[in-house]
């Protein structure tokens, strides 16, 4: 005697749920494209084209025992690439790994995360107290909005790494001095800040997201400003398409967006070359995410720079290899190196090494510490720099 499995249409409904345009998995024709674009396709037990197929076939038992559902780091490469445009990224893997969350099979190191998320507010598990430590040598002092409580022209999201982390601070440091170059009337939250909670949704932790959207959405309802920037491609992805859904909406932009914006004011201030081929790695978050399509601007900004030539790696833009560390890669590189042997940050290290490139130029808090670690490595320390656009911007107006 055969017995439906239990999970079949109550798992399929809540994937097609899951986003807006959820049921266009029923739109699979099985062409494999998402599966052969994957990064980690070849060491996943059920790549995104089998996921479907298991899905809908209602044999997800199979599924559920394998944890190589793990190796995706929401880089929406399937999603992209998606003739049917089925949220892959979004619907179906994140929902899966909420099922492996509900039963208990997640990673020790990206469990750590999010317990740290849930008591202290941020990934890393540091007081929400110290989240504005890193600007405290900065003069003059960075606005705290709820000392401050005047309006500002822009109010910056600084996100968890690049308030914590100490080689992130770095890029933070330069921001801050950028802002104050330009004459920007900007604060900062601080302690009041949340983490934004994308790489936790992309992990599976939907309730998580819910609650941080809905934390910082009161904060930034308390304040007067013209708009939001974000130096943290995951706190502009985030903020811009998922929390409308909990009643937040606020207009955002990223700090290389804000920047292009203002390319004429910058041109003059640049005092200083910098005489290095550089290239650029496009962020997953920023990039071919949700189509967010931010391209352009970073190179704007980077091209700007008196005496930098721009150079191409192999993949670029929509086609870039991700670092590794979106919807919870960042905690899971143990995991990962166990079931592959390989990692994605070495891979576009050598990427940008073969561009011929002396400095490698990036856009997100995750990105420095993730490539600098590649290159130790793999041996290469002293044959590329890595920088945050702000830091190559900063220093080429520093006095």
């Amino acid at each position: 005697m055969t017995t439906t499995p239990t999970v079949e249409r109550p798992f399929y409904d809540r994937v097609m749920e899951a986003v807006p345009s959820g049921e266009k998995l029923k739109l699979c024709l099985q062409c494999g494209m998402c599966s052969g674009i994957c990064p980690y396709g070849f060491a996943m037990n059920f790549p995104p084209q089998s996921l479907i197929a298991a899905v809908r076939a209602g044999d997800l038992d199979p599924v559920f025992e394998s944890e190589t559902v793990w190796l995706c780091v929401s880089c929406f490469a399937c999603a992209n690439v998606c003739p049917a445009q089925i949220p892959l990224t979004s619907g179906l893997m994140a929902s899966l790994k909420t099922e492996m969350l509900l039963r208990r099979k997640v990673p020790a190191e990206l469990q750590t995360a999010l317990e740290n998320t849930r008591r202290y507010g941020n990934t890393l598990g540091e007081s929400p107290r110290k989240r504005s430590a890193w600007c405290q040598s900065i003069t003059p002092a960075i606005p705290l909005m709820a000392q401050t409580k005047e309006p500002v022209d822009v109010l910056w999201f600084v996100g968890d790494y690049a308030s914590y982390h100490p080689r992130a601070v770095l890029a933070s440091q330069a921001m801050a001095r950028i802002f104050q170059a330009l004459g920007i009337r900007f604060g900062i939250l601080g302690p009041e800040e949340n983490s934004d909670g994308d790489v936790q949704y992309l992990a599976g932790e939907r309730g998580l997201l819910e609650i941080l959207a809905q934390k910082n959405g009161k904060v930034l309802r308390k304040y007067k400003y013209q708009e939001i920037v974000t130096t943290d491609p995951h706190a502009y992805n985030v903020i811009k398409h998922e929390y409308p859904g909990v009643g937040v909406s606020v207009p955002i932009k990223h700090y290389t967006q804000f920047l292009a914006e203002r390319i004429e004011q910058i041109k003059p201030l640049l005092r200083h070359e910098h005489k290095a081929a550089v290239t650029y790695h496009d962020p997953c978050a920023i990039g071919r995410a949700n189509k967010n399509n931010i391209f352009e601007e970073p190179r704007l900004v980077l091209s700007a720079i008196p005496g930098l030539e721009l150079v191409e790696m192999a993949h670029n833009r929509a086609t870039s290899i991700c670092c590794g560390g979106g919807g919870g890669g960042n905690w899971l590189d143990g995991f990962a190196w166990q079931q592959t042997h390989t990692r994605m940050s070495e891979w576009r290290i050598q990427e940008a090494l073969a561009s011929g490139a002396q400095t490698l130029a990036v856009a997100c808090p995750y990105e420095a510490p993730r490539f600098e670690d590649a290159l130790k490595s793999l041996g290469a320390e002293n044959k590329l720099v890595v920088k945050d656009i702000a830091e190559l911007l900063a220093d080429a107006m520093s006095a």
